[in-house]
């Protein structure tokens, strides 16, 4: 639910000025303010090969479960901005990505 609605979560975070900080980077690509987490897209990909050993015969309850191993920083600056707020230069440098 609150990734389907993750515009709208962000437009009211914006509205009523307390800054976001989700743990996915769509989440900030919607407007949050900076969002740390896991990468969904290398879990999906990751995912991805489960459901294929699945499918060639492998049994669920066999097979290893895995942590992320891939975590990603995104800091939104048009939500910064907005919210009146300066981010750290080296906060910036450690950013896999700025939105600006």
């Amino acid at each position: 639910m609150l990734v389907s609605h993750r515009t709208r979560l962000a437009k009211l975070s914006a509205n009523n000025r307390p800054p976001s900080i989700p743990s996915f980077r769509e989440k900030a690509e919607s407007g949050g303010l900076t969002s740390y987490g896991p990468s969904q897209r290398t879990n999906f990909r990751r995912a991805a090969t489960y459901i294929d050993r699945i499918l060639k015969g492998a049994k669920p309850r066999d097979l290893p479960i895995l942590q992320p191993t891939t975590f990603e920083r995104v800091i939104n600056l048009k939500t910064a901005n907005a919210l009146g707020l300066t981010i750290p230069q080296s906060l910036l440098l450690r950013a896999d990505e700025v939105i600006e």
